[in-house]
């Protein structure tokens, strides 16, 4: 069986979290920090607060930039669900924008659009969360540029992206948003078996972050409302969560961290070989912004299906019957059942939902090998017909 995204798990990795497993501190100990630092020293992030996943991640994100009842926040289609989720959590309201037909990332003009639209309802969003899809990042200047204008905050969704550059720097480093988010399921880039992560620079946010991932418990008598009664006080001084990360996690995390160049660049690797295998076939493939240096978590085609004789989910099951795990990301959010309770229907989002009808994510992952490749590249020439 060949998958479509699969961790790679070395003896180095093993022995640091065997290193945590026989000390004193299996949570809430020092591995934590040294992952979080070597996360924001490669970023150049401030801060980066280690939590138990990414969708923790965005949720306390929101709650961090005050977003609740009354707000709107606004995210891309194609994405997983817990991008729009997040909001709901809070008690806000969501609305899409669709994507770029080249990028497949939330799209600056369509956005532009809708906020000038929303600007005369008086129905602004007070958060946006664009989403670097496959590991490739939106254009966040242009996103910023926006959010200045009409006063929107930004948290950035790069639960795919750890490792790319945008503008030649790396993606986390906040210069267009105020937090950004990553993921570290053992699909993408880097993992700690479940985990994820939030960065920001601003130092209030940070401490926001922090306290909303333990319960909003302190011992920092800076930020108690009451003097200290002794060595052992704490106070809970907001409504946190228990969003805490393990210490074994973080040794894994900081050991995969030693070698997310290597990674990033093996992916490179291989999504030219599929450019050069591919290249003869009715496909769309991937197109790279030039600004950007993905992260390429996903390799995702597209079936030019005027061109095959085949249907989209023949294409997909014919793979799927030679143990070629292809995946599809994403099933528009907006066409999700309960998203259509709230009123959101086919035809929202075209380009969102053409995309959905032509779109299968081939195995992309550092242990796929050459004959692997090939054999996927065979096998979907022979499902295709061609």
């Amino acid at each position: 069986m060949i998958r479509y995204g699969q961790q790679d798990i070395t003896q180095e990795d093993i022995d640091a979290v065997v290193a945590v497993l026989k000390s004193v501190n299996l949570t809430q100990g020092p591995a934590i920090t040294q992952f979080e630092e070597r996360v924001s020293g490669h970023t150049g992030a401030k801060h980066a607060i280690a939590v138990s996943n990414a969708t923790a991640a965005l949720h306390i994100a929101c709650l961090a930039l005050d977003l609740g009842p009354g707000d709107w926040l606004w995210t891309t289609p194609n994405t997983f669900v817990a991008s729009a989720n997040c909001a709901l959590y809070c008690g806000a309201q969501v609305d899409f924008v669709d994507i770029d037909p080249r990028t497949y990332n939330l799209c600056p003009q369509k956005l532009e659009a809708k906020l000038i639209a929303a600007q005369k309802a008086s129905k602004l969003p007070k958060v946006v969360v664009p989403v670097h899809f496959a590991g490739q990042p939106c254009d966040m200047a242009a996103i910023h540029a926006l959010g200045q204008k009409f006063g929107f905050k930004i948290i950035e969704d790069a639960s795919h992206a750890i490792g790319g550059q945008y503008k030649g720097e790396p993606i986390g480093n906040g210069r267009y948003s105020d937090i950004t988010v990553f993921s570290f399921h053992p699909v993408k880039i880097i993992t700690t078996g479940e985990g994820g992560m939030a960065l920001t620079n601003s130092d209030e946010l940070a401490t926001k972050l922090s306290l909303l991932r333990s319960h909003g418990i302190t011992r920092d008598p800076a930020l108690m409302t009451q003097p200290m009664e002794g060595p052992w006080y704490y106070q809970q001084v907001a409504l946190g969560f228990n969003y805490r990360m393990t210490d074994m996690q973080a040794a894994l995390g900081a050991s995969q961290m030693t070698r997310l160049a290597g990674y990033v660049q093996r992916r490179h690797q291989m999504s030219q070989r599929y450019n050069e295998l591919l290249s003869d076939l009715p496909l769309t493939l991937p197109w790279q912004q030039p600004d950007s240096y993905s992260a390429y978590h996903l390799y995702v085609i597209r079936l030019q299906l005027d061109r095959i004789a085949l249907s989209h989910r023949q294409v997909f099951e014919a793979l799927r019957t030679k143990d070629i795990m292809v995946n599809l990301h994403y099933i528009p959010v907006h066409t999700q059942p309960y998203y259509q309770n709230m009123g959101f229907k086919l035809g929202d989002y075209p380009e969102a939902e053409q995309y959905y009808c032509e779109a299968i994510s081939i195995p992309m992952h550092v242990n796929l090998s050459d004959a692997e490749q090939q054999f996927i590249v065979n096998s979907l020439r022979e499902a295709m017909g061609v």
